[in-house]
């Protein structure tokens, strides 16, 4: 199974540096010459400290035949570091990711399958203390032990102890629980699609994201998810599907190249746009390391994110869209948002006249009126704690989150909307010359919706004498 092998790797760099002594003390790798160190660590790990092994062949074999020796080793290290539990061997040696130990595991209840009510009485039944609902961050920050709350912001959202695991839960093999941060939960709950609704989740792999707008949707509208990944895409398709997803489209395509134009997206009013980024706020539970993104590659990932932003605010259609990154750096953030915006917002630039996606054109005395729609940025969510960085005028619209500030990863959430009834009137010249009565008429004509034909004047009926 997928998640079982998963923990199984991700408990064995965890105890990476216990198994290592372990071997060294053993000597199992001189013994054995062609078992490789991961292999090793694996097999020892599942023998030692996980549910024991599960492979067959001459692995299982050569596992259990040095087994005496190793459980010897084991115990000679708990008395040499004066511990009696194997988690306490890992106090002294453990590495995670700062913030990693107080984020508590996010858990949200997967409407399509169960209600939060049941997913409580549950989880009661197997022995865990529910407390209510969260009225503080800092009663999220007291969890331990075999509690949970309810969480304060979202409300399909539990909230346990730091470091809790439940791949092997029957609500979350089931599909009735989705293992999501809170933090990931925000820009689907703040795009908050209609009923109804068309969508696009625009770099949607693994899918969380996308579930959580069905959920929204409750299965009734329709969305489009794109990845370029094959593997991605695969993984995420099993996963919807153990979430009882329907009415989503996969692609495995570039959104960059989906055409706007394209009938197939004319009724796309809402656009979640989580797009690839330096990932600088996630949270590690298991040891890495990782070198902080060079000033190059900060400036290449926002040049992307600046361009798939606007042709995401291209589709002719568009009433919110939803931009987040997990990076904690400014560049893919916040000067993301103002320099699309600035770009959007400006008065005169030279535009294409063959065709202008997401936008309306007409030809009026050799001026050429082309009609753009203009987005701002919205305060949804007001009692969100940590707000963005005052890089520009309003910028405090937009949210952040941290480990140590909101207990997530790290995160950042613009929302834009488009403005009721704002158009942006862009001009180019079609010949060198223009008529005297231009200027008048653009004047006659603001006002007019796009699309719609110019209002002709009436003249007045000469009487006859």
């Amino acid at each position: 199974h997928v998640r079982q092998l998963y923990a199984l790797v991700s408990e064995t760099l965890r105890y990476s540096p216990v198994l290592e002594k372990l071997l060294a003390g053993a000597a199992l790798l001189r013994a054995e010459k062609k078992l490789s160190l991961p292999l090793a660590k694996v097999l020892v790990y599942d023998l030692l400290f996980g549910k024991g092994l599960k492979c067959g062949g001459r692995w299982k074999a050569l596992a259990r035949r040095h087994r005496a020796r190793l459980e010897a080793e084991l115990a000679r290290l708990k008395v040499q570091q004066k511990v009696s539990s194997n988690e306490d061997l890992l106090a002294p040696v453990q590495a995670v990711s700062p913030g990693a130990s107080q984020v508590p595991r996010y858990v949200r209840v997967n409407t399509l399958k169960t209600c939060v009510d049941d997913a409580i009485d549950f989880f009661k039944r197997q022995g865990y203390s529910y407390l209510g609902k969260a009225a503080s961050v800092e009663e999220l920050r007291a969890l331990s032990g075999k509690k949970f709350l309810l969480d304060l912001h979202l409300p399909e959202l539990l909230v346990f102890p730091p470091q809790m695991d439940f791949h092997d839960n029957l609500l979350y093999t089931s599909g009735h629980i989705i293992l999501q941060d809170k933090a990931s939960c925000l820009p689907a709950f703040l795009l908050s699609p209609a009923a109804s609704s068309h969508v696009i989740d625009a770099c949607a792999a693994p899918g969380n994201k996308t579930s959580h707008l069905a959920a929204i949707l409750k299965n009734k509208g329709q969305i489009f998810a794109f990845d370029v990944d094959t593997k991605r895409l695969a993984t995420m398709n099993t996963m919807l599907m153990r979430a009882g997803v329907t009415g989503c489209q996969l692609a495995q395509q570039d959104f960059l190249t989906v055409d706007p134009e394209d009938p197939k997206y004319s009724k796309v009013t809402y656009i979640l746009l989580d797009p690839s980024c330096s990932g600088s706020g996630m949270v590690n539970r298991v040891p890495r390391e990782e070198a902080a993104p060079s000033a190059e590659r900060l400036q290449a990932l926002a040049g992307f994110q600046r361009k798939v932003l606007s042709h995401a605010l291209s589709f002719p259609a568009l009433r919110r869209l939803v931009y987040s990154t997990c990076s904690l750096h400014r560049e893919e953030n916040e000067d993301v948002v103002q320099a699309v915006l600035q770009e959007r917002g400006s008065a005169f630039r030279c535009i294409c006249l063959r065709g202008c996606r997401g936008m309306r054109r007409r030809v009026l005395w050799g001026l050429a009126l082309t009609l753009v729609p203009c987005y701002r940025l919205v305060n949804a969510f007001p009692s969100w704690p940590c707000r963005g960085l005052a890089a520009f005028p309003g910028a405090e619209s937009c949210l952040r989150a941290s480990p140590a500030d909101t207990l997530t990863h790290g995160f950042f959430v613009a929302v834009l909307e488009r403005s009721s009834g704002a158009w942006l009137r862009l001009f180019t010249l079609v010949h060198s010359s223009l008529p005297v009565a231009v200027e008048e008429n653009l004047q006659h004509g603001e006002g007019m919706e796009p699309g719609a034909a110019p209002k002709k004047r009436k003249k007045k009926k000469q009487q006859v004498k």
